[in-house]
């Protein structure tokens, strides 16, 4: 009984270094280079799926909520929302890459959601025109520190906060805060093997059936990073096929659906794009599992 506590929590614990290392180079991006991304989704429209989907798949879900304000405001399309959306994986990546041995898993993994955002995006603009805004204020405008920068797992930035509260503060309780998502889940799904056995594990999360993808996607769409962290275990765990964790990640755009329905006053536009997006990701994870 020990070892289903100790076990998950030293596993847990080796991951924080890399979760911190990971965190500290994403602030220094998105600080950095986050207006420049911003401003080429917002220049390159014929392009904007595609851009929408490589810059989508940074880890967290920064680009996700920029791109719902964005689209709010109708400087971005309809695919190109999507593209990000899809292609957003929110906390997976730095969980998958805190194991040394999971590089080529995180490759596949965004190769496949960048290529599924691209076609989507790119199919959704053909058949949903969006008439775009030439006006439109870009958020997070460099030449004023008024707004503030909001994390998906919850911390905000403020242009003038001090380094260290942006480069080793914010990454170390981002990371112990995504430390306790995977240990949780970690003997979550410890406590269900010793219930139910290696081979029944599979069969909990509806393994082999058309109803895996439904309930990763389900999962997905929770605005949490928690959802993501819980469908990277439990995928790294085996308990679900990569196309049901690719259907469940793909749907999960973090905090992106919250801002959408907070910036975007149109609720039955909103609701049709959530519809999409979950479409989308359950038909890819379908395809996948039968490929």
């Amino acid at each position: 009984m020990t070892d289903i506590f100790l076990v998950p929590l030293r596993d847990s614990l080796a991951m924080v270094p890399w979760l911190l290392g990971i965190y500290i180079v994403l602030e220094f991006v998105e600080r950095h280079y986050e207006h420049r991304i911003t401003g080429r989704l917002h220049q390159a429209m014929r392009a904007g799926p595609v851009l929408g989907a490589l810059f989508g798949c940074v880890p967290q879900c920064g680009f996700s909520v920029i791109a719902s304000a964005l689209y709010a405001q109708r400087v971005i399309s309809l695919g190109t929302l999507l593209a990000v959306f899809l292609s957003t994986s929110d906390e997976a990546i730095p969980v998958i890459l805190a194991q040394s041995d999971k590089w080529e898993t995180v490759l596949w993994i965004l190769l496949t959601k960048i290529l599924i955002a691209t076609i989507a995006g790119y199919a959704i603009d053909l058949f949903f025109h969006t008439p775009l805004s030439k006006k439109s204020k870009l958020p997070h405008d460099p030449v004023s520190c008024e707004t503030d920068h909001r994390h998906c797992c919850g911390h905000d930035h403020t242009c003038q906060e001090p380094w260290w509260k942006s480069f080793l503060l914010f990454p170390l309780k981002h990371a112990l805060k995504v430390f306790l998502f995977i240990f949780l889940v970690s003997l979550a799904i410890n406590l269900i093997l010793s219930r139910v056995g290696v081979e029944n594990f599979s069969r909990f999360f509806l393994s082999g059936t058309f109803f895996q993808p439904v309930l990763t996607v389900l999962i997905g769409l929770l605005p949490n990073c928690a959802a993501s962290v819980a469908l990277a275990e439990i995928y790294l765990k085996g308990g679900i096929s990569f196309g049901s964790a690719i259907a469940g990640l793909c749907a999960g755009a973090g905090l992106g659906l919250l801002v959408l329905f907070k910036e975007n006053k149109n609720f039955w536009e909103n609701l049709g794009i959530v519809g999409l997006l979950a479409g989308v990701s359950l038909l890819a994870g379908i395809i996948l599992n039968f490929l």
